[in-house]
């Protein structure tokens, strides 16, 4: 496995886990749907940071790590920002 894989799966695991913290520190009942929906989306944020690297090539691992938290914290927000505000304006008309 190169550099570039190792640091992709790095990535993951701290997404994964920043998705699982959001749900346990939140007050909402945990269900098996709502913790695999978490973890997949931090996943998938902390893994997309990645691609500042097609920008910053010499950028450090520790920033990039920074970087994902970064973006699975408030990108995860966002989401569900967007998604209860769509839900519910669907739910209104």
């Amino acid at each position: 496995m190169d550099e570039i894989e190792k640091t992709l799966i790095r990535l993951g695991i701290f997404g994964a886990l920043i998705g699982l913290a959001k749900l346990l520190v939140g007050d909402e009942k945990i269900t098996f749907r709502l913790l695999l929906g978490r973890i997949l989306l931090g996943v998938a944020l902390a893994v997309s940071s990645g691609t500042v690297l097609i920008q910053f090539e010499n950028l450090s691992e520790l920033a990039l790590i920074g970087l994902a938290c970064t973006l699975g914290i408030s990108g995860q927000t966002g989401i569900e920002w967007l998604l209860k505000r769509g839900k519910s304006k669907s739910e209104t008309e």
